[in-house]
């Protein structure tokens, strides 16, 4: 289990804007902050995409139930990741003691089963509270049976999501980066005419594939991308991350301390960047080329972006003239509390709020640099206090994660899902086709006219001898049919 001093450590990341404040580090968790995800749950997501591994929930059954393939993550060979492995404990095992017992068949099982190249053992809140010695378990399997069998103590009651986030990076750094080194290039890069880099991307989670939008451009770059840490992932990859010349730091919220670990132990140069939107993704690009300064790896990168600029431009011009000053309100979290606005502007449209829930100070500054120091920012993601700021400032849409869209339907908003449950990639330049056409799809749909409709049964009619307007009497059969819709 671990210390109060172990999780205090998590908490106050020196990479983060927050540090330099007053009172350094996060915020401690206080009762209710996990109803959003608890620590397990953002272990879980964090490490859940890398998709060879044997990933196995110690503790009761509804832990397993509740968070796996909650996230809409990819992978382009293995499907072991979406295997829900869990030791069922029950009553009976905590009491007779054999919680230990049950993970370590478990953990034989898994291997006797699917042979994976690892085992990835996630430490509920029962197992945690009984004492069960997680690392002691998963040391003598791995030297039983001769495969990485992986602790990752993130036991739901230490904290927050994001907590079980920096958790589960935290264990990749102490027990697989660096324990192998990467694979020789294949003959064929030796005449490629230019020098091949290596590269790490993390906290890139490949949700509905959308990294696949990116990847091309990376390979024309000259770019070997070693591991996303952890979108279509494999634990070999994740071994070698410490031979990377640069690492892009994709979502800071969850796993900036592994950029810093891998800054510190290995001297890795990270900055952070995002793919969402046509001015972040060339961004992107020119800060891989910047920081490898590499001369050629430059020019390449400067055609590649005014090629793809302009195709992507040109295609997106007959949509913008539908969406242009639409209003949006944004309500997520993370990096995209700012990438997504940038991709929004891209296409004219305005963006009267965003929420910044799970957001860093950094995130919060490059808010204020895209929409002025005024910029709207919501922590309150209550449905009242989301339909208040869209009846206020007129929004056309609510672009927000998938537990508000009832609150949107129910209250005949048009609705786009932009979180890890959502089916459409919108990263990268092609990404950005993929999202204006959902926009428009949606903003457009007439079905929004439909049930703003008022029902025939309560139309107003203005009766000639009278000058106030009655309502039309309702008979029986309308009565049942207006119980039927409520």
């Amino acid at each position: 289990m671990k210390s109060s001093k172990d999780i205090a450590e998590l908490l106050n990341e020196p990479a983060c804007e927050h540090n330099k404040k007053e009172k350094s580090g996060c915020a401690k968790p206080k009762p209710g902050s996990a109803a959003g995800g608890c620590a397990f749950d953002g272990a879980q997501i964090a490490l859940l995409p890398i998709a060879d591994v044997a990933h196995i929930v110690h503790g009761p059954i509804a832990c397993a139930g509740s968070s796996w393939d909650n996230r809409g993550t990819r992978s382009s060979g293995s499907e072991l990741y979406r295997i829900g492995m869990t030791t069922d404990l029950t009553e009976q095992d905590i009491v007779m003691g054999r919680s230990e017992k049950r993970l370590f068949h478990s953990i034989k099982q898994s291997i006797d089963s699917y042979n994976p190249p690892a085992v990835f053992i996630y430490n509920t809140c029962v197992p945690a509270l009984v004492g069960d010695d997680l690392n002691a378990i998963c040391k003598y399997a791995t030297e039983r049976w001769q495969v990485p069998v992986i602790p990752i103590d993130c036991a739901g009651f230490y904290g927050t999501k994001n907590l079980g986030n920096r958790i589960a990076g935290d264990a990749m750094v102490k027990y697989v980066i660096g324990t192998r080194d990467p694979d020789p290039l294949p003959p064929s890069a030796e005449h490629a005419g230019f020098k091949i880099h290596d590269v790490n991307l993390i906290g890139e989670y490949n949700i509905a594939g959308e990294f696949w939008h990116v990847l091309p451009l990376l390979d024309e770059m000259g770019l070997r991308v070693l591991c996303t840490l952890s979108g279509d992932a494999r634990f070999r990859e994740v071994q070698t991350m410490h031979k990377a010349e640069v690492n892009m730091m994709v979502c800071s919220k969850a796993m900036v301390n592994v950029a810093r670990n891998l800054n510190k132990q290995y001297g890795t140069p990270w900055f952070e960047g995002s793919f969402y939107g046509i001015t972040d993704t060339s961004q992107a690009l020119r800060d891989f080329a910047r920081m490898l300064n590499d001369p050629d790896l430059t020019q390449r990168t400067e055609a590649i972006i005014e090629r793809e600029e302009t195709r992507i431009r040109n295609a997106l011009e007959p949509w913008k003239a539908r969406l242009k000053g639409k209003r949006v309100l944004l309500f997520t979290g993370g990096v995209k509390s700012w990438s997504v606005i940038s991709a929004l502007q891209d296409l004219g449209m305005v963006v009267v709020a965003t929420g910044t829930k799970k957001s860093t100070e950094e995130d919060k500054a490059r808010i204020r640099e895209l929409m002025g120091e005024d910029a709207l920012m919501i922590e309150d993601g209550s449905p009242r206090a989301l339909l208040k700021i869209v009846h206020d400032y007129q929004a056309d849409i609510l672009i927000a994660g998938g537990r508000n869209m009832y609150t949107a339907l129910k209250a005949r908003i048009p609705f786009l899902d932009i979180n890890q449950e959502r089916e459409f990639g919108y990263a990268g330049f092609q990404g950005m086709l993929e999202l204006v056409r959902q926009l428009a799809l949606t903003i457009e749909s007439p079905v929004w006219k439909a049930v703003r409709t008022p029902m025939p049964w309560k139309v107003v009619t203005r009766s000639p001898e009278h000058s106030e307007p009655e309502s039309e009497p309702i008979t029986p059969d309308q009565t049942s049919l207006a119980r039927n819709a409520g």
